[in-house]
């Protein structure tokens, strides 16, 4: 395999990450669901998962890349799993809305074992790729443009997060902004 398809591969996986972390996004701002402790901790393992394949996209797939996000990945699925369990006594409830009849939490825990499976089949794919063509290219536009955008998303979600919490620990089930409504009435 080229160097340039394994950078497209990884531009790929890296805007799945992307298309994660916008539909939780959206969420957050067009239905006005503020995410909860543990939600925020997925979002920053997507983030991590998808530094992975952004070092891939930037400077050429390696092993060290791959490991990032399968580690985040696997960290990720901790949190999902605590979530899901938290939710999964009768008679507690859900938290937020659903996607396809189910909650974010356990997309969440989907999307995390998927991204592991994606991982490995780059990892499988990889042998293929020849060491002295891997400077050769830089991302491309379609890479340099999903890098972006993930730098993008990430700096949002650091900003609402920041916005959300504050100085101080996250509510556990959040209704307002503290920071925003802090410094407005500051």
């Amino acid at each position: 395999m080229a160097a340039l398809h394994a950078r497209t591969l990884n531009a790929l996986g890296l805007l799945g990450c992307c298309a994660i972390l916008l539909v939780a996004f959206s969420y957050q701002f067009v239905l006005g669901e503020l995410p909860c402790p543990l939600c925020l901790l997925q979002r920053a393992a997507f983030a991590a998962s998808g530094l992975g394949f952004a070092l891939s996209v930037r400077f050429g797939p390696r092993p060290s890349h791959y490991g990032v996000a399968i580690l985040s990945s696997l960290v990720g699925i901790v949190l999902a799993s605590r979530q899901v369990a938290l939710h999964i006594v009768p008679r507690t409830g859900g938290y937020g809305s659903t996607l396809l009849g189910l909650h974010f939490y356990t997309l969440a825990l989907i999307a995390f074992v998927a991204l592991i499976a994606v991982v490995g089949l780059l990892l499988l794919m990889q042998d293929g790729v020849r060491p002295e063509t891997q400077l050769a290219h830089d991302g491309g536009t379609f890479g340099k443009a999903c890098l972006a955008l993930f730098v993008l998303i990430v700096l949002a979600n650091a900003a609402s997060t920041a916005a959300e919490c504050g100085g101080g620990l996250c509510p556990d089930d959040p209704a307002r902004y503290e920071a925003l409504d802090a410094w407005l009435k500051w």
